[in-house]
């Protein structure tokens, strides 16, 4: 059975919600890498291209930020399987304990990039590199990542509360050679 059929239509809406953020990520890249090769172009043109390296670098953190949700429900993410492991019979606290924590950090961080992006917008901040760009447009992507990651992380928590296992796609080398315990196959 599926995670979709496991848990209903919400989680679909949810699940769609991250791959439209990590498209939105990998279209953050592919820009990239058109702004890099265009810098190329230009240098070698001996045309100037201002604010290129400053768009990169947004292009960069916007990518990072808008993929974090998505990797995080497909098992993309560092976790501490070995640890939760260890654990045995008690892994279910663990993963409520590291859930909980990632939650109130992500929601942390969500809530000040907002604040950022307001504030920025308030004060009508540019950056200080040749393209004078209004930092709360760029920054508006990492603020809706952040927020999407402390979704995630509070969704995968009331999973967890609620059926006793995550959201999270377990990495098949987690899988190999290692026994998974009862009620925790992913």
């Amino acid at each position: 059975m599926n995670e979709v059929q496991r848990f209903g239509a919400p989680r679909r809406a949810i699940d769609r919600l991250f791959d439209a953020s990590a498209a939105l990520s990998a279209a953050c890249l592919v820009a990239m890498l058109g702004v890099i090769v265009a810098q190329m172009v230009a240098r070698w043109s001996a045309v100037t291209f201002p604010g290129s390296a400053e768009y990169a670098g947004y292009l960069m953190a916007s990518a990072s930020f808008l993929a974090f949700a998505h990797a995080l429900n497909r098992g993309a993410h560092i976790r501490v399987s070995l640890a939760l492991s260890a654990l045995g019979r008690h892994r279910f606290w663990g993963e409520l304990w590291c859930l909980s924590v990632a939650t109130l950090a992500a929601g942390y961080l969500a809530f000040y990039a907002a604040r950022l992006v307001w504030w920025s917008r308030k004060l009508g901040d540019v950056s200080q590199g040749q393209d004078a760009t209004a930092l709360w447009i760029v920054q508006l992507p990492m603020a809706f990542g952040a927020a999407l990651l402390a979704l995630a992380f509070a969704d995968n928590l009331l999973a967890l509360l609620r059926h006793g296992r995550d959201n999270i796609i377990p990495d098949p080398s987690e899988r190999s050679g290692h026994p998974v315990e009862a009620g925790h196959d992913r």
